[in-house]
C-alpha cells in the first residue's frame, strides 16, 4: 500500500512507512504533494475559477511546488512579516487554505501501522503517534491561518484533524487449511482506536438483492493483495472478515457492532470467511460450503453498491445462521429484551420481523415508558437463535451493537450514546447508526423466552393480539409479512420466508422442522405468541402506535 492512498472520500495513511514529527517533514514529503495533487483535482471540478487563478504558476506540478513553497514560508515568518506577501495574494492563499483543510477533513481518514510481529513498542506507541499526528495537522492548519489573517484566532475547536481512527495491524498465524494459503498475507486487524462520534458519508445506503448460494468455490487465486482481515465473533461463530481496503471506511463499523475476535482465537479454525471486495469483474453476492473442512465462505465482488455497511452485516449473519441451523438452533430475524418491571416480574420478550418492521423501534419505546420499567437489557437487536432445553425455550444473540434507522428513531436515543456511536449518511433517507449495546456476555448466554410476538408494521391496529392457535401463529411467522420502507430494493408490501432472508429463506427445509420444533415448545411451556402492531408501514406511522405497542407489551408482562 501506498504511503498515502486517496481515492474518492478515502484517504489511508501507512504509518509504517512514513510519520511526520514537525512542519518540515510534513511540507517536505512526496505524500503531502499527493495530498496537494488530490486537493487541485477536486478544486479544478469545485471551485473552476479558482483553480484557473492557481494557474498562473503553471502546470500542476508547478503550482503544487507554489503551494509547498509559500506554506513553508508562512511557518517560519512572524506575524509581524506578514506585510512582506503578496496583498492581493494573501486573501486568496487564507482561501485556498481552507478550501485544502476542509477538503481533507470531508475525507474519511485512518492511519495504519504496521508490524510484521507482535511488536510491543510499536503497539505501545500506536494511539501516542495517532494523537501527535492530530496535533501536527490541527497546529499546522491554524499557524497558516491565523498568519494569514493577520492576527490570532479568539475562538479554537479541537476538531478532528488528524484521522477518524487508527489500526494496528499484524501478521497471524491461523489454522486455515492449506487450500486457503492465498490469505496467508493478509495481515490481521489487531487494535483500533476510533475518534467518535463518526461521521461517513458514503454514496450508497441501501442494500440490494440477496445472499445466494454457489456451488463452486469462490476463494481464487492471488487477488488479495490489498486485503485487511477484520476477525469477529459472530455470536459463537468465530468469522475472518477479509476486506479491500477500499472499503475501509464501512468496514470500521465492525468495531462497533461485533465482538472483536482476540487472537488466541485466531489459532482455530474459522466456522465462516468473508471475502468482501473481490475484484473478479463479476456482481456476486455468494456463499459456499467447503464441506470438506467445514467452513463457510461468503463473496462480495467488488462494486461501488457494496460500500453499504449492510452488506458487511447481512453477510456475517447470513453465514452464522447456516452454520447455526446445522448445529439444530433457529435464528430468528428480531430484537429481544430482558424486561424488569418496577414490581419485580422480569420476562424474556422476542420480537420478530424483517427490515423496518419495528424491531428496534419498539426497543426504543419501551424507554419512553420508563416509569413502569426498572431494567431493560438487550439481548439481541437485529438476529438471535432460539433453542428448546429440557422443555423450555431459550435465546442467546450475535451482536454487541445496533444497526438503526435514524428516521424511526426518538431524538433522545440518537444523542444518548452519540459518544460512542458510527453514523451513516445522517440527513439522507435510510441515515443508520451503529451504536454498542449490550456486552458479549450477555449477548451469548441463554435467555428464557416468555413472550415471542411478530412485529406486524402494515397493519393500522394498535396494541396487540395473542394468538392461541398453533397453525395460524406459524402461518403469520412463515410468511413473513411486513410494508418494505424502502432499506433494500424492496417497497411496499411484500413477503419473505420466516421474515428472514439470511440463512433460512435459503435452507428452507431444515428450517421448517426447526420452527416446528421451537413453536411446539412454546406452545408447551406457555409462552405468548402473537403479533405486535408497530404502525411503521402506515403513511402517519399509527400516529404514536409504536408508543401503543410498547404500552400494550407491557400489559401483556403484567399478565403473564
Amino acid at each position: 500500500m501506498d504511503t498515502l492512498y486517496i481515492k474518492k472520500r478515502l484517504a489511508l495513511i501507512d504509518f509504517t512507512k512514513a510519520y511526520y514529527d514537525n512542519y518540515e517533514e510534513l511540507l517536505s514529503s512526496k505524500e503531502f504533494k499527493t495530498f496537494l495533487g488530490a486537493f487541485l483535482d477536486d478544486l479544478k471540478k469545485s471551485d473552476p475559477v479558482l483553480y484557473t487563478w492557481l494557474e498562473r504558476f503553471g502546470e500542476r506540478e508547478a503550482i503544487i511546488e507554489h503551494l509547498i513553497i509559500t506554506l513553508k514560508y508562512l511557518t517560519v515568518i512572524s506575524y509581524d512579516e506578514t506585510t512582506s506577501l503578496n496583498k492581493h495574494e494573501i486573501p486568496i492563499m487564507l482561501n485556498i487554505v481552507e478550501k485544502a483543510y476542509n477538503f481533507w477533513r470531508d475525507l474519511h481518514r485512518f492511519s495504519i501501522i504496521y508490524s510484521k510481529e507482535d511488536n510491543g513498542l510499536l503497539m505501545s506507541r500506536f494511539i501516542a503517534s495517532d494523537v501527535a499526528f492530530n496535533e501536527l495537522i490541527i497546529s499546522f492548519y491554524r499557524l497558516c491561518e491565523e498568519k494569514l489573517q493577520g492576527h490570532r484566532n479568539f475562538v479554537y475547536r479541537q476538531l478532528q484533524a488528524g484521522t477518524n481512527a487508527a489500526l494496528f495491524l499484524s501478521r497471524a498465524k491461523t489454522a486455515l487449511p492449506e487450500k486457503y494459503d492465498v490469505l496467508a498475507k493478509v495481515p490481521f486487524v489487531t487494535k483500533v482506536m476510533m475518534r467518535s462520534p463518526m461521521i461517513i458519508h458514503l454514496d450508497h445506503n441501501k442494500r440490494l438483492g440477496t445472499f445466494l448460494e454457489t456451488k463452486s468455490d469462490p476463494l481464487g487465486k492471488g487477488q488479495y493483495r490489498d486485503f485487511i482481515c477484520y476477525p469477529i465473533l459472530v455470536g459463537e461463530c468465530l468469522t475472518f472478515v477479509y476486506f479491500h481496503k477500499d472499503f475501509m471506511a464501512s468496514a470500521i463499523g465492525l468495531a462497533n457492532l461485533f465482538e472483536f475476535a482476540p487472537p488466541e482465537l485466531w489459532h482455530k479454525k474459522p466456522d465462516c470467511i468473508i471475502l468482501f471486495g473481490v475484484k473478479d469483474n463479476k456482481k456476486d453476492t455468494v456463499y459456499y460450503h467447503d464441506v470438506e473442512n467445514d467452513i463457510y465462505v461468503g463473496k462480495i465482488s467488488y462494486q461501488p453498491i457494496i460500500e453499504y455497511f449492510g452488506y458487511f452485516k447481512k453477510m456475517a449473519l447470513t453465514l452464522h445462521n447456516l452454520v447455526m441451523m446445522r448445529r439444530g438452533y433457529l435464528p430468528i430475524h428480531g430484537a429481544m429484551l430482558e424486561i424488569r418491571l418496577k414490581d419485580g416480574k422480569t420476562r424474556g420478550v422476542c420480537l420478530m420481523g424483517d427490515s423496518g418492521a419495528g424491531k428496534s423501534e419498539t426497543i426504543e419505546a419501551m424507554n419512553k415508558i420508563a416509569e413502569l420499567i426498572e431494567a431493560q437489557v438487550v439481548i439481541f437487536d437485529d438476529m438471535g437463535v432460539m433453542y428448546v432445553k429440557d422443555g423450555e425455550v431459550y435465546a442467546k444473540g450475535t451482536e454487541i451493537g445496533a444497526f438503526v434507522r435514524l428516521d424511526d428513531l426518538d431524538s433522545s436515543a440518537m444523542y444518548r450514546d452519540i459518544d460512542r456511536s458510527i453514523f451513516f449518511n445522517p440527513g439522507n433517507n435510510n441515515s443508520r447508526v451503529i451504536t454498542p449495546a449490550s456486552p458479549y456476555s450477555v449477548v451469548i448466554a441463554p435467555h428464557k423466552v416468555d413472550i415471542f410476538l411478530y412485529a406486524n408494521n402494515y397493519d393500522d391496529k394498535k396494541g396487540l393480539r395473542v394468538i392461541d392457535d398453533l397453525n395460524e401463529v406459524k402461518d403469520i411467522y412463515v410468511r413473513g409479512k411486513r410494508f418494505a420502507l424502502g432499506t433494500t430494493n424492496e417497497v411496499g408490501i411484500s413477503e419473505t420466508y420466516f421474515a428472514n432472508p439470511f440463512g433460512p429463506m435459503q435452507e428452507k427445509e431444515r428450517c421448517d422442522v426447526l420452527i416446528d420444533k421451537v413453536l411446539k415448545a412454546c406452545k408447551e411451556s406457555n409462552v405468548k405468541l402473537g403479533e405486535i402492531y408497530t404502525n411503521l408501514g402506515l403513511k402517519d406511522k399509527g400516529e404514536g402506535g409504536i408508543i401503543d405497542a410498547a404500552r400494550a407489551l407491557i400489559d401483556l408482562i403484567k399478565e403473564s
